[in-house]
């Protein structure tokens, strides 16, 4: 049996990331980062844990795939992301260089695009990818919340 790697196949990986963000009492956001077909690396929100505004899904991912590089920029890299990413994320995007960026759920009140943030004029951006089985992480974790305050 072979394999399909494709765009779904790795949102599904982002997703898990989100799901152990869930299971951390964390925004489920995940992501994942690929060259060649494979991760390079994975990463959840871990802002809560790490009492750190910074330490979103797509950061802590940007610093694992350059370190697995060697190297500051992500050429020729894809990430996937459960949500769009927000203007910081975006900015960091920018200065990697990434080649590709796939985002599940576009963020209607935080992300890049609503901001007016751009990415690398490189950078080639899909949406909607498995938008759905993100959007319902997020809605699972928000309800929750709300009913705990």
């Amino acid at each position: 049996m072979k394999l399909e790697y494709d765009s779904k196949y790795f949102m599904n990986k982002a997703i898990e990331e989100a799901q152990l963000a869930l299971s951390k009492g964390e925004v489920p956001i995940g992501a994942v980062v690929v060259i060649e077909n494979q991760i390079i690396a994975r990463a959840h929100n871990l802002t809560e844990t790490l009492n750190d505004v910074t330490a979103h899904a797509e950061i802590l991912a940007i610093t694992a795939a350059e370190n697995y590089l060697g190297g500051k920029f992500l050429n020729g890299c894809s990430m996937y992301v459960t949500l769009e990413p927000c203007q910081m994320c975006a900015g960091a995007l920018y200065w990697s260089r990434i080649s590709n960026l796939f985002y599940a759920a576009k963020d209607l009140k935080r992300g890049f695009t609503i901001m007016g943030s751009t990415l690398h004029p490189k950078t080639k951006v899909n949406s909607g990818v498995l938008e759905n089985e993100s959007k319902e992480l997020l809605e699972k974790f928000f309800i929750a919340r709300r009913n705990l305050n």
